[in-house]
């Protein structure tokens, strides 16, 4: 395929994949559950933290993490006290444990109550063209507490090579528009040509084999490669793609 065939087999794909339908089976639908800009942004990031392996897993343990929050994140993370974190004990998923639940739910009290929120910290530190240094600033906001060492391995960081996939699922979800009610547009002081692919298995996949992507491994150098070639098919929301790219991948078997 040129170019101009390549952008109309892919915008194409976006228009199957970009629709409430994808939500059946996308953890974007625990956000979908509430309204308040906070709330929907506290559930976002605490989903995306998850969001790696069976995705069924990753639904019913986000949906745990509601229940344990009594289904009001924002006011559980503003108001809780030390005792009330001793209610997440016994959360598991995968490697995420109950000592990073706490410490994330410390941590974003941190964040709403001295940051100013999520998207004050994220649309810091942003640069002309990319996210990828604000994602890393984050991580330093997100630390700055004491914490666990083994809970510093639940936020990449670009700037060390990782290719950030879930924080840029997130940045996606808040960032791009909500016109087909799929992703929330709920962040206006962060462009949506600034996103990146959340990179994974399937995306890279397919992407290699539209020839979008030549490096092998999925990390940060990766990442800016994509980013190159998304924007050449659309500079001002390059990030649409990944609906097409993980529409192929995961649905297609492309």
């Amino acid at each position: 395929m040129n170019k101009s065939e390549l952008k109309e087999f892919l915008d194409a794909k976006v228009e199957q994949y970009n629709r409430p339908d994808f939500l059946d089976t996308d953890p974007i639908q625990i956000p979908h559950r509430f309204s308040k800009k906070e709330d929907v942004e506290i559930s976002a990031f605490l989903t995306a933290t998850i969001a790696w392996g069976n995705r069924k897993s990753i639904i019913t343990n986000a949906n745990r993490m509601m229940e344990l929050l009594d289904n009001s994140p924002h006011d559980f993370v503003i108001n809780h006290q030390d005792a009330d974190l001793d209610n997440l004990a016994g959360f598991v998923h995968r490697t995420y444990n109950d000592i990073d639940f706490r410490f994330f739910i410390s941590s974003l009290k941190n964040i709403y109550t001295a940051h100013s929120g999520l998207e004050s910290v994220f649309a810091e530190n942003i640069n002309s063209d990319s996210m990828q240094p604000a994602i890393s600033g984050f991580k330093k906001i997100f630390f700055e507490l004491e914490h666990p060492s083994r809970t510093t391995k639940h936020v990449s960081d670009p700037l060390k090579g990782s290719a950030a996939k879930r924080i840029n699922m997130f940045l996606r979800w808040m960032v791009r528009s909500n016109a087909t009610g799929v992703d929330f547009g709920i962040w206006n002081t962060i462009s949506p040509s600034l996103l990146s692919c959340p990179l994974d298995v399937h995306s890279g996949n397919v992407a290699r084999k539209l020839k979008l992507l030549k490096r092998k491994q999925n990390d940060a150098k990766a990442l800016a490669e994509l980013d190159t070639s998304l924007r050449k098919l659309d500079a001002q929301d390059p990030v649409k793609y990944d609906f097409a790219l993980f529409g192929l991948g995961v649905f297609e078997k492309f």
